[in-house]
């Protein structure tokens, strides 16, 4: 029976366990899933700092100018009394016991007097402000964007703690595929290996294998030990050149899902092999295979990369025929909160997705409403 398709996702996602981390320098970590927490090493602001050029002043005006600092000069070792003035540049350390900065388009100056207004407390950044050392700033999990970089270097980090990337195998089955030219009858390209590169952002891809439909070669193949995931293309279903179940069967792995109730898509499986590395059974059909792709690979990979699970992007999806008993993953695009059908959606084209900008998950029964989207 298959597998309900929220479930499926589940199981996906709690088929393994997050891959070994590392301590890697910044632009290493790019891409990557915190294995910790970034927390601040030091406060920040460090001390009280300007946040514009202009004069710190204590006390009411006007104000004598007693010195001046730059942007990373020492703190002053001075402290202003009632009606003294610093310069300071932006980012630079203001002196001790000053009140406010006045920027330097509000001041006019006499010699060493300066005559404007202040009000206590603007323009001052005071010290720990944003942070204080210690602090959690990124949880575990969280995708190590570019802003996630500069964060960490602006708290103090040379290095970041993160999980590798999951490495993942391809292996493209069937005899009818074609690898370059015109499809003619009897033969079709192969569209499934050019898409999935695109769709493996979160993993290494380490190769691409193309065999016609015989057993022992797919048994050679899943025996290969370098990758974490290895993704079959074809040979899902039950017919006589269907032959991932009983290799599968051969090879002592536990199968999870054996089929999920979705369409397209619904002969997709996921097997873990006895020493932990992931198979995951994608359909021959080019749609049905996206569709197992975010069914299944997607959370397994985020797992298996340390990614924590992200909340669901939802819209509204007015009339569509929903199945009665399955979930349907429709192609769609999206106009603020409202998703349209894109239409040309069969297994077997990729027309309908290349169109689209999302596939949206309509439960058995829908009518109308929010549903999840997938992108």
């Amino acid at each position: 029976m298959n597998m309900p398709w929220t479930l499926a996702r589940q199981t996906a996602r709690g088929a393994a366990k997050p891959l070994d981390a590392a301590e890697l320098a910044l632009p290493d970590a790019l891409g990557l899933a915190l294995a910790s927490a970034v927390r601040a090493l030091t406060s920040q602001p460090t001390c009280d700092t300007s946040a514009m050029d202009g004069y710190a002043v204590a006390g009411p005006g006007p104000w004598t100018v007693v010195g001046r600092v730059a942007a990373g000069d020492p703190v002053p070792a001075l402290s202003l009394g009632p009606g003294e003035a610093f310069g300071v540049a932006t980012g630079a350390p203001v002196p001790e016991d000053s009140d406010a900065v006045v920027p330097v388009e509000f001041c006019s100056t006499d010699e060493s007097l300066l005559i404007a207004d202040a009000v206590p407390g603007t323009h001052i950044r005071r010290r720990g402000e944003d942070w204080s050392a210690g602090d959690e700033l990124i949880p575990a999990g969280s995708l190590i964007s570019p802003a996630v970089l500069g964060l960490a270097a602006a708290a103090g980090h040379d290095t970041l703690l993160a999980h590798r990337r999951p490495r993942v195998a391809v292996i493209v089955t069937g005899d009818e595929l074609l690898h370059t030219g015109v499809p003619r009858p009897g033969r079709v390209r192969d569209a499934i290996g050019p898409m999935l590169p695109g769709l493996l952002t979160r993993a290494d891809l380490i190769g691409t294998s193309h065999l016609r439909d015989d057993p022992a070669a797919l048994t050679d193949a899943l025996r290969s030990d370098e990758a974490d995931v290895l993704v079959t293309c074809g040979a899902t279903s039950v017919g006589p050149a269907d032959h991932l179940r009983a290799v599968l069967s051969g090879l002592d792995a536990e199968i999870l899902v054996s089929g999920v109730a979705c369409r397209p898509g619904h002969p997709m499986l996921l097997a873990v092999l006895p020493d932990g590395r992931c198979v995951v059974g994608l359909p021959g059909n080019p749609f049905a295979a996206l569709a197992a792709v975010l069914t299944l690979l997607h959370p397994l990979l985020d797992t298996l990369g340390g990614h924590t699970a992200r909340p669901p992007v939802m819209a509204w999806v007015g009339e569509v025929n929903a199945h009665p008993r399955d979930t349907r993953l429709i192609p769609v695009t999206r106009s603020g909160g409202t998703a349209v059908p894109a239409g040309h959606d069969r297994p077997g084209s990729l027309w309908g997705a290349a169109l689209a900008d999302a596939l949206a998950v309509v439960p058995p029964g829908h009518r109308n409403g929010e549903v999840e989207l997938l992108a």
